[in-house]
Formats: C-alpha cells, sequence, structure tokens
C-alpha cells in the first residue's frame, strides 16, 4: 500500500484509490505536499484542507482543457476534464454528508465525468432505470465490436459503501470486460453515488429488491444478452451481490472483489475500535448511508447484513475473491462465503497475494491484475472471449 501519509490510513485509501482511477503522481504530490499537517487534524478540519487542494487542482485542469478546447484539441481536454473528476470524487468522498457545498461538488463531477468521456470518444453512455417512482442513474459501456442487433453478455456491478459509479468506472474493470465481449452496467444503488446524494434514497439489506428492478430494465434492451447477465460488487457490495444472486434466479453468475460475509460483526468490532475505517466521519456516514437516526438504530439495521443463511441459495458460478492483507474486511470471511457455497456449479476463491498484488481492501493498492483476473473468469464463464 501506497502510504504517503503514514499515519492517516483513511487518506491513503483515498490517495490510491486516486492513483487508481489515473491520478498522476506529480499532481499527486502537488495536492498532497502542504497537507503533512492537516493529515493529523480533527476530521472535519482535516478534510477541509484536503478539499482545498485537490478542488484546485481539479480547477487548474479544467483550465487547461479551456486552453485544449480553444485550440481544437478535443482528447486533450476530455482526458483533463475526466481527471479533473476523479479528483472532485476523491476530494467529494472524503466529506461529512452535510459538509457545506457537497452537493455542489458532486454535481460538477458528475457533469466533467460526462464531458470528459465525450470528449474523449468514450462509448460510456449515462442511463436512467425507473425504481421505487424515482430512477437509478448507472453507466452502460457495450462490448467492443457490437454489432447492431447483437446480443452481448453483461455484468452489473454495484458499489459498496462509499464509492460511485465512476470510480468504479475510472479503475477499469468495465474497459476490461469490453476487450472480452462483455458489456458493463455500473449502477448507483440505493445508498450510493447519486440514488443516495441526488435522489434521498438509502440502502437496504434485502438488495435483491433493487437488483432485481435492474434486471428488468435490462431485459428491455435489444443488445443485451438476459441469459448472461452476471452481478459484482466491491466492499459493501461484497455482501449486496451474494444476497442479490441468492434471490433472483435470472443471474448467471457472481463475483464479488472484497468478500464481506457477515458486516454486522464488522461493525460490532468497529465499535470496539477493531480494524480500519474507509472514510472519515464514519458513524454519521453509516447512519445517513442506511437512514438511521442514531447509531443504535444503525445497528439494529445491520443486525440484517450478514449472508449466514443466505449464499447456500447460489446455484450458479460464483468467484469469491479477496486481499491477503486487507485491514478492513478480514480474511476469514471471504472463507466463510466461499465454504457456504455449497450449490453453486462453479464456485473460486481467489486470494490475492503480494505476488500479483491487490493485497488491500478491493485491491485498491494496486487493482489490474485483480481487475484482469475477475474479467477473464466472468469472460470465461458468460462465453465472452479472452484472446
Amino acid at each position: 500500500m501506497f502510504k504517503y501519509f503514514p499515519t492517516n490510513y483513511v487518506w491513503n485509501l483515498s490517495v490510491d484509490l486516486a492513483i487508481e482511477m489515473g491520478a498522476r503522481i506529480g499532481e499527486i504530490e502537488a495536492m498532497c505536499a502542504p497537507l503533512q499537517e492537516a493529515a493529523k487534524a480533527p476530521d472535519a478540519a482535516g478534510t477541509r484542507a484536503f478539499r482545498e487542494t485537490w478542488v484546485r487542482m481539479a480547477d487548474q485542469l479544467c483550465s487547461l482543457a479551456d486552453e485544449d478546447r480553444a485550440r481544437g484539441r478535443l482528447f486533450s481536454a476530455g482526458e483533463k476534464l475526466r481527471r479533473a473528476s476523479g479528483y472532485l470524487i476523491t476530494a467529494e468522498r472524503l466529506q461529512a454528508h452535510d459538509a457545506p457545498g457537497r452537493r455542489a461538488l458532486y454535481e460538477r463531477e458528475l457533469a466533467l465525468f460526462l464531458e470528459g468521456s465525450r470528449l474523449m470518444g468514450d462509448r460510456v453512455q449515462r442511463v436512467e432505470i425507473p425504481y421505487e417512482g424515482k430512477t437509478l442513474s448507472a453507466l452502460y459501456l457495450p462490448a467492443e465490436g457490437l454489432q447492431p442487433g447483437q446480443r452481448a453478455p453483461l455484468l452489473m456491478q454495484v458499489n459498496g459503501l462509499d464509492s460511485t459509479k465512476e470510480m468504479k468506472y475510472l479503475v477499469g474493470l468495465p474497459g476490461w470486460l469490453a476487450q472480452r465481449g462483455v458489456s458493463s452496467l455500473i449502477v448507483d444503488q440505493p445508498g450510493t453515488g447519486e440514488a443516495l446524494r441526488l435522489h434521498g434514497l438509502t440502502a437496504r439489506f434485502d438488495s435483491e429488491h433493487w437488483a432485481s428492478r435492474v434486471v428488468d430494465w435490462l431485459e428491455t434492451r435489444d443488445d443485451v444478452d438476459p441469459q448472461r447477465i452476471g452481478m459484482e460488487g466491491v466492499s459493501l457490495g461484497g455482501y449486496y451481490c451474494p444476497r442479490a444472486v441468492a434471490h433472483e434466479p435470472r443471474f448467471a453468475c457472481g463475483v464479488v472483489w472484497g468478500a464481506n460475509h457477515d458486516w454486522r460483526d464488522v461493525q460490532k468490532r468497529r465499535l470496539e475500535k477493531e480494524g480500519n475505517f474507509p472514510v472519515p466521519h464514519y458513524w454519521a456516514h453509516v447512519c445517513w448511508v442506511w437512514g438511521a437516526k442514531d447509531v443504535d438504530d444503525f445497528m439494529r439495521i445491520a443486525e440484517n447484513v450478514h449472508l449466514d443463511g443466505v449464499v447456500e441459495k447460489i446455484r450458479v458460478p460464483f468467484l469469491v475473491t479477496h486481499g491477503e492483507k486487507d485491514s478492513q474486511i478480514p480474511l476469514k470471511w471471504a472463507q466463510r462465503t466461499y465454504e457456504q457455497l455449497i450449490n453453486s456449479p462453479k464456485r473460486e476463491l481467489k486470494v490475492f497475494t503480494d505476488r500479483e498484488g491487490g493485497v488491500q481492501h478491493s485491491s485498491f493498492d494496486n487493482s489490474i491484475n485483480a481487475g484482469h483476473y475477475i474479467a477473464d473468469w466472468v469472460a470465461e464463464t458468460l462465453h465472452g472471449r479472452i484472446a
């Protein structure tokens, strides 16, 4: 794990995630060098300082992109705008949920991502899926070489506790799948991204409720093979995904990138100061995500967030991956998920070690080898291509 700040795991996690999303090391240095003392400050003061330097770099990139556009250099402009969106994602993610200006920061990030992608010629599309009288937003990337009227396999991808669809897209799995003939739908499910920030849709333990609505929508598309729809979840998605696949028989396979078999136990350990937190203001954050009025109410909700008695219902191929040195979710929970996949016709547990990298939580320390492993497994399972 790259540790720019020796004493601040949460900030190091954020810097590493930014690098995985395409940050440049010189810009990382420019943003982080002034923050050494702020990294030791309390959450509110520290995250304000973090936000200021990262937003300043995003502003600088947007200014440079304007110069590129004025000269007709649209590819260059697009890349800078999308890189700026990654820096805003990183800054926004660390703020308290009620921090002044957080929503505006988030909306700017969304706009920069889409505009940057358009100028770059990226084929990614923003789509909206009807849900509970509102919508779930998602990013759709079709498989490479898909011809009109041709139906491709698709992997639906969902967030963890504090990630967003743009973060997952920028890390790279959708692109790696597209090369292998597999389309992607990356969803801001309830409790994450646009669903939480713009529509007030909080998380729910019965993830099949929203996952099934997404499958309903996918079945209406003429470019998706309804018999070859899989699901992947990262981090807390390592709970959401197995739960949904167990209860929604239309999924053809499942993958977790970082297992999360018993999140209720993880919360109990965190109350006892065990394990690392993924974000500042952690307890206020989880109450916001789950719509809890206080920590006691949240702990009551969390009692439902486990997979005992659930994973046994999965009857399709399933891949469980985990980092050997995950300091947020113990490896034993990946082993538990695998052990209970007794009815899966093709189950696999892949633990990423120092040899291949990706040993930290959901491989945020080095995602590419782990991501390619997942992409190959999905392509093999959903009959895409690996060469």
